[in-house]
């Protein structure tokens, strides 16, 4: 799918004229205003709500600076998205580090929470896949696991060591890739040693705070800037003994895109990075999950209150 924006319609209508004009002074108009010379920037975005607000924030922080951009809902996760990056169909993806190192190394628990040194890792297993990582951002979104206030209150439940220790029969509703994530199923029973894979449902990642909310399920993966929790009141338990790491966002993108633009990529993909908090995750998710705004408005206007519009 293919979005153009009016900044950049406007753009290039105003390169025309420039162009038809004889004898026009190029020392007076804006460089970039005619787009840049190069291909076109293909971003995925994974199939929930924070990464298509992200696709569009930084797609459309790299139009406002000419470069042609399209976005590409991928309707799934991570493998995906690899796949769909080896096939040539996108060339940029905003991801998570820590998440994104324990699906390339298969789980090997290398991640931390010290987001440099897991971003590290990761830097040469993109790079055998031709990827490459810009900075990430200060915002993180780990999974997180979720029970009703009631559930909580019924179990004793404040800690992921508490749902080891009273929640071995509950029902944990979360996306198909649990099985493999290592910050999910692997993750739950190589650190706390639950083993929740008899009490799996797999369920589609807007279906399950609906889940949770009628009783469905007792445990919800979400992520830890689903506005949701607090709109509910819902109890996020503690990760007390540190089995999640180091979910900065992060933009990341082909080789070929990077050896294109260079610099002027970075600069513009580093400069949104470097302005995103994770408070800012919490009421961007809020506004698409509850008030069920679209993804390029949000993003608009976030763009807009950090002048980077």
């Amino acid at each position: 799918m293919r979005r153009q924006h009016k900044a950049v319609l406007a753009a290039s209508l105003a390169l025309g004229l420039l162009a038809a004009a004889c004898g026009g002074d190029d020392d007076d108009g804006d460089d970039d205003a005619g787009g840049r010379d190069g291909p076109a920037i293909s971003i995925g975005a994974q199939d929930f709500g924070e990464s298509a607000i992200l696709a569009e924030i930084y797609g459309q922080a790299l139009e406002a600076e000419g470069f042609e951009v399209r976005q590409q809902g991928l309707g799934g996760f991570r493998e995906l998205l690899f796949d769909t990056f080896e096939a040539g169909d996108i060339n940029l993806a905003p991801e998570y580090v820590a998440s994104e190192l324990e699906f390339l190394n298969g789980g090997a628990g290398e991640a931390t929470g010290d987001v440099d040194e897991t971003l590290a890792k990761l830097e040469p297993l993109l790079e055998e896949r031709g990827l490459v990582a810009f900075e990430p951002a200060d915002a993180v979104d780990t999974n997180s696991f979720v029970v009703t206030q009631e559930t909580a209150d019924e179990l004793g439940l404040e800690t992921l060591s508490d749902l080891a220790e009273k929640g071995q029969g509950l029902t944990l509703g979360a996306p198909q890739d649990c099985e493999e994530n290592a910050f999910c199923l692997p993750g739950l029973e190589r650190v706390y040693g639950l083993d929740l894979s008899d009490n799996f449902t797999p369920l589609e990642a807007g279906v399950i705070p609906t889940s949770l909310k009628e009783g469905a399920i007792d445990v919800a993966l979400l992520f830890s800037t689903d506005g949701r929790i607090a709109e509910e009141g819902w109890v996020l338990l503690e990760d007390d003994q540190g089995m999640l790491a180091a979910d900065n966002v992060v933009p990341v993108a082909t080789q070929e895109l990077v050896d294109a633009y260079g610099d002027d990529l970075a600069e513009v993909l580093n400069e949104v990075s470097a302005a995103l908090t994770t408070e800012d995750l919490i009421e961007l998710n809020r506004r698409y999950d509850i008030d069920k705004e679209d993804a390029d408005d949000i993003a608009a206007d976030w763009l807009r209150e950090n002048d980077l519009d």
